[in-house]
């Protein structure tokens, strides 16, 4: 952390200092796509050096709810203090206009444990969703990407084809998703903002040419065949972060010469097609993405044009390393509302 920041703790003198709160424009207009990028290759790369505390993370939903719940607790390392990100899936928000994640994240002292802050997590929640992807695409990925494929178009679809577009040049893309009116709308807004983006009639058509495909849905069923993958493509599946959420299918995981997550033991015990891969009795090693960025592990060692898929659930040190580096530059300039306890 900061001195900035430690300075906010007195040593006694102020047992209990304000409480700091980061509203969603201030974090939307700090967390810009090179701090996202940044912190996300910061999180994954501290977590494979075993900097960081990650625990399981809780989630679920009411059965009589279509809303899912997420709770994430986390330390990036010793100079930040333990976040903990509190919020919800609420897949009908759109009809009302609304984001479908809302979430906050609260920091806490690394010392004392007084709360320092609470930021507004859903901004944070979609870059560090899609600054991680863009990462995998940029790690993982065979040189030359020209076409990506995304299927989906909320708001995780359309802040991975920013982020996306802003970490790899001259690249289009082919976007699908179930309810043509907001496939169309999110083409037009993305395309406004001087992105090439084709809303296509169907997934096959997507993928015909795609080298990444980004799957970004609510599916519970595989979405495409792994025949249909070009040799060599990256598959990234963000929406597949509950057990019963499987937008990619055993036949993908079973072509694909590496299997790359954020996190190995809360892939397994969350990411749909990896729980239904363990169930049908494959033991298949998993790659974490931090062992590839820091060199620990390589991929398609044995097979140059295998297909590789990365499955991202969300880790709570993402959450960290965006929150803490948000809250350090609002802290400076001001921006933020002091409130008493």
């Amino acid at each position: 952390m900061t001195e900035q920041v430690a300075s906010t703790i007195g040593s006694g003198s102020v047992p209990r200092p304000p409480l700091h709160l980061v509203g969603p424009d201030i974090v939307e207009s700090l967390f810009d796509i090179d701090l996202a990028y940044r912190t996300q290759h910061e999180a994954f790369t501290k977590l494979a050096e075993g900097q960081s505390w990650q625990p399981d993370k809780i989630g679920g939903a009411h059965h009589l709810d279509e809303s899912t719940l997420f709770c994430y607790a986390a330390r990036l390392d010793r100079e930040t203090g333990p976040i903990s990100k509190f919020g919800s899936v609420n897949p009908t928000n759109p009809a009302l206009g609304l984001p479908t994640i809302h979430a906050t994240v609260t920091l806490l002292h690394p010392t004392t444990g007084v709360p320092v802050a609470i930021l507004d997590g859903t901004a944070i929640t979609a870059k560090r969703t899609a600054a991680a992807s863009a990462l995998a695409a940029k790690t993982l990925a065979l040189p030359g990407v020209r076409t990506i494929a995304v299927l989906g178009a909320g708001q995780q679809a359309l802040s991975h084809i920013r982020a996306l577009h802003a970490a790899i040049d001259s690249i289009s893309f082919q976007l699908w998703a179930p309810r043509h009116q907001q496939q169309h709308a999110a083409a037009l807004t993305l395309t406004a903002e001087g992105i090439t983006v084709d809303a296509v009639p169907s997934i096959r058509h997507a993928l015909n040419e795609a080298m990444v495909v980004v799957t970004a849905t609510r599916a519970t069923e595989p979405l495409f065949d792994a025949e249909d993958l070009r040799p060599g493509a990256v598959v990234i599946s963000v929406g597949s972060f509950e057990d019963h959420r499987c937008e990619i299918g055993l036949d993908t995981l079973q072509s694909s010469s590496d299997i790359v997550v954020d996190h190995t033991a809360t892939a397994e015990a969350h990411a749909g097609p990896i729980v239904h891969m363990r169930a049908h009795g494959d033991t298949r090693e998993l790659t974490d993405l931090g062992a590839v960025l820091t060199g620990t592990a390589t991929v398609r060692e044995s097979t140059p044009k295998g297909i590789v898929t990365y499955l991202s659930v969300g880790l709570g040190v993402q959450d960290a390393a965006a929150a803490w580096a948000i809250y350090d530059k609002a802290h400076a300039l001001g921006l933020y509302t002091e409130v008493p306890w």
